[in-house]
């Protein structure tokens, strides 16, 4: 008899590509090494955090007696806090929030879970492209709306629009972005959100309730080759963005992350106040104290990013070596190759075989194509090389 509700039973069933592979892997280098195993799988920043963190860490445990050091405070967070990093993201949008257009949150995923029970009503519809980061079906789910994907075009995987556009209905509420993306690493350019905004204005006009843009920008920071990442405030009035500090301090575990609501959007005084009171009615109350504040310490200050380009370089060179088909990601730390032979889970099983991980696009909505992480240590894409060539060849001998 089983203890669990049949939603979470067949979530548990059907399981987490991502998780199942690491663990997998895990289990691999028990067998074999750490050093003979060449883990893809997760998105975990191994770049450590700047020194300012460690210093902010050294700063509380002199405070830790103080009375209120780690205590309650407004939902939203600590004004001063949300004040300071109204300046940055002011700075990265090119448009002036105010502290009060920000919520500090438990991460990225706290503020989407929040933003959505705010604004979802049971069998509303949130639209995202394909592939897309497999958790933002669960996190509609939670709140009773349903997603609808629609295929990104390739081979680039940027935004189709007129089909975006075209899967508009009466149910849709939120259109959710993530870019860079993850898995793919596309930078949507300016031109292509701004025709969609152009498309989502005239929608608008004959509904009740406007359509939300959600922009997803935990790898804002993380653009190559001097390719710039639009500011979606700028575009349409009607945006929230919710990002991260997972990525650019490298502090995925500490889970501090905030929502933004674009400084002209109309009403945005009662849609901050619904998803202040979701933050707290979720269970999550407020971000971190910890966590906010090493973020008022570490504004302006983030982890070498050169370096991951280097990483990106080197992935593209083992790649391309081994004769895969694949678009070079323009920002995040992923590539999302075709999996030979067209089955992406055995392929992926092949290189596994090979002590390679990776995760089938399969758990991105995106079968035939897999996803690789190039946060990791050069050495590791560097020594995966002959894995990755033997892994083909078994493929095309098929």
């Amino acid at each position: 008899m089983s203890m669990l509700s049949t939603e979470i039973s067949e979530a548990l069933s059907k399981g987490s590509w991502i998780r199942r592979i690491f663990e997998q892997g895990a289990e691999m280098k028990k067998l074999h090494g750490n050093d003979r195993v060449y883990d893809f799988s997760l998105g975990n920043p191994d770049l450590p955090a700047p020194p300012v963190v460690g210093e902010c860490l050294s700063d509380l445990a002199a405070r830790a007696g103080e009375p209120f050091a780690f205590g309650y405070m407004p939902n939203a967070g600590y004004p001063h806090v949300r004040e300071a990093l109204a300046k940055q993201v002011s700075q990265e949008q090119g448009v002036k929030f105010e502290g009060t257009d920000l919520l500090l949150t438990c991460g990225a995923a706290g503020g989407i879970n929040a933003f959505f029970r705010a604004v979802l009503t049971q069998g509303d519809e949130v639209l995202c492209p394909r592939p897309y980061f497999v958790e933002y079906g669960f996190y509609v789910g939670n709140h009773g709306g349903k997603l609808v994907t629609v295929a990104a075009a390739p081979p680039n995987f940027d935004l189709d629009v007129p089909a975006m556009l075209a899967a508009i209905t009466d149910k849709t509420r939120v259109v959710m972005l993530n870019s860079p993306n993850n898995p793919t690493g596309c930078i949507y350019s300016e031109e292509t959100l701004r025709e969609l905004a152009r498309g989502l204005r005239v929608l608008n006009e004959k509904r009740e309730k406007p359509i939300l843009l959600l922009a997803d920008e935990p790898y804002r920071f993380l653009a190559y080759d001097n390719a710039v990442v639009p500011s979606l405030p700028k575009i349409y009035p009607y945006t929230v963005v919710v990002s991260s500090f997972s990525k650019n301090l490298s502090l995925a575990g500490e889970r501090i992350g905030y929502v933004a609501l674009a400084p002209n959007m109309p009403g945005k005084e009662e849609l901050m106040n619904g998803i202040v009171f979701a933050n707290r009615i979720l269970g999550y109350v407020n971000a971190p104290a910890i966590g906010q504040t090493l973020l008022l310490k570490s504004l302006g200050h983030q982890v070498d990013a050169s370096i991951y380009a280097e990483r990106r370089d080197a992935m593209a060179r083992v790649l391309t070596e081994a004769g895969y088909e694949f678009s070079m990601p323009a920002g995040a730390f992923y590539f999302f190759p075709k999996a030979p032979g067209g089955d992406d889970i055995a392929f992926v099983a092949k290189l596994c075989e090979q002590r390679v991980l990776a995760v089938p696009g399969t758990g991105f909505g995106m079968p035939g194509y897999f996803r690789l992480t190039f946060c990791v240590d050069q050495k590791v894409i560097e020594n995966a090389a002959e894995g990755f060539a033997r892994a083909i060849i078994a493929a095309e001998m098929k």
